[in-house]
């Protein structure tokens, strides 16, 4: 690792800021300063000129590194970690660096990684780079392009950097177990020379989903049809991070989707982007529109860009409707408009206090305060400034403000100017419209 004279010196001549020198402690330390600024979006410049605001990665974080004549070191250790997905589900996964999802890898275009796997699993592992152009033998697929990395050993993965966009990596051995278990995160890689205007905050969201059974703390990797637990960043709602952002800034989202079977149409809510980047390279402008969702594949990501003009809190999620459900809303009876009654009285006498779900719909489950199997989450939702949110799963929300918190930690409800929120007609309004009711 490079000492801090030279750190200095090479960076001073390379960037000339004085932004460098508040950033060159962290950075001379061998750690990423996006790491450590807290989801601040201020520019880091690293030795040799080109700068890049550093990505949030909500409920996550970025992986730290160190120069070692002049490459990018890194160190991914594959291990089991508990879990929670949001208060009241934990869960024993497997991941990386103590975490669900593992965290994000951040570099530049152009730059040699040298990136250390460790495995503390009780199996063997690899490390695939998923969308990387990159010698065949630092592929990661156990078998084919490597020997798979056993239980207490370590392997070194080392190549340049031949390209910019939004990337992941995971398993390529026993994936079906291992990234159903959690194991899995993205791969960042800056432009040289980014072309087209900056954007003010660059947020980060990998989907995925989960087969855990109500009561257990274990996920199940033989799944294949019904994922009752729908994550962005390895959080459910209400347990996913809000994106904080200024009022008119330019707000980039990198989504990737390393679901195990379903694809998800992510809908913003308040706003219009363009899709301006996939995993295979940007999108030229000539042949980007205008969208309100954009479909995110398995194994696909997709860059999204607009400008946050409208202030409030505007949902963002996927519009698959039991997407944005958790546990208690799957493998449950269909009574729908039947009478109950006396269902929940038989019931009653062997079950104190039972009361038979879903006669009149779903959406009063989450609030009702009734009792779930420990470690569990109810089928939807978290508290709202009106009312009960009756959405769960893969939802979170775009928070737009007139002024962000320098930490951009979560502002709070939006204030509804008056008279722009939907309340109860007035009686004199629906006779004056002439509306019959």
């Amino acid at each position: 690792m490079i000492n801090r004279r030279k750190f200095f010196k090479g960076a001073v001549t390379a960037a000339g800021t004085a932004l460098v020198a508040r950033l060159i402690p962290n950075a001379a330390a061998g750690l990423n300063p996006s790491d450590l600024s807290g989801g601040k979006t201020e520019i880091f410049i690293p030795p040799g000129g080109a700068s890049y605001r550093p990505v949030i990665t909500t409920n996550g974080a970025t992986l730290p590194w160190k120069f070692v004549d002049g490459v990018k070191v890194f160190h991914l250790v594959a291990e089991p970690v508990t879990h929670e997905f949001a208060a009241g589900l934990v869960a024993e996964c497997w991941g990386y660096n103590g975490r669900v999802h593992g965290p994000t890898i951040e570099a530049v275009e152009g730059d040699r990684v040298r990136i250390y796997v460790t495995n503390k699993l009780p199996e063997a592992t690899t490390v695939h780079w998923h969308g990387l152009f990159l010698p065949n033998g630092m592929d990661g697929v156990g078998g084919l392009t490597q020997k798979a990395i056993q239980p207490g050993e370590t392997f070194m993965y080392e190549f340049p950097l031949i390209q910019h966009g939004t990337f992941m990596y995971h398993p390529h051995h026993d994936e079906m177990t291992q990234m159903a278990m959690g194991m899995m995160g993205l791969f960042i890689i800056h432009p040289r020379e980014p072309q087209g205007p900056p954007v003010a905050h660059d947020f980060a969201i990998m989907l995925s989903e989960w087969a855990i059974d109500v009561g257990a703390r274990r996920p199940d990797p033989s799944e294949m049809t019904d994922f009752n637990v729908l994550t962005m960043n390895a959080r459910c709602f209400p347990g996913t991070a809000p994106l904080v952002v200024k009022k008119n800034s330019r707000v980039r989202i990198r989504i990737g989707n390393l679901s195990a079977m379903d694809h998800h149409p992510i809908h913003l809510h308040g706003h219009r982007f363009h899709v301006v980047a996939t995993d295979g390279g940007d999108i030229p402008e000539a042949a980007r529109r205008p969208e309100t969702t954009v479909l995110v594949a398995v194994g696909q990501t997709r860059t999204v860009e607009f400008i946050a003009n409208a202030p409030g809190d505007w949902a963002l999620h996927c519009h698959m409707s039991h997407h944005v459900m958790t546990q208690m809303g799957h493998k449950s009876g269909n009574v729908i408009g039947m009478n109950t009654d006396g269902l929940s009285r038989e019931i009653g006498k062997l079950v104190p206090g039972y009361m038979a779900m879903g006669a009149d719909g779903m959406g009063d489950m989450g609030d009702m305060g009734m009792p779930v199997p420990k470690n569990s989450l109810p089928m939807v939702g978290g508290e709202g400034q009106f009312d009960y949110i009756t959405m769960g799963g893969m939802f979170t929300i775009l928070k737009v403000r007139d002024e962000v918190p320098a930490d951009n930690a979560d502002p709070g409800w939006y204030h509804n100017p008056p008279g722009t929120v939907s309340v109860a007609a007035k009686e004199s309004d629906v006779k004056r419209d002439g509306i019959n009711i």
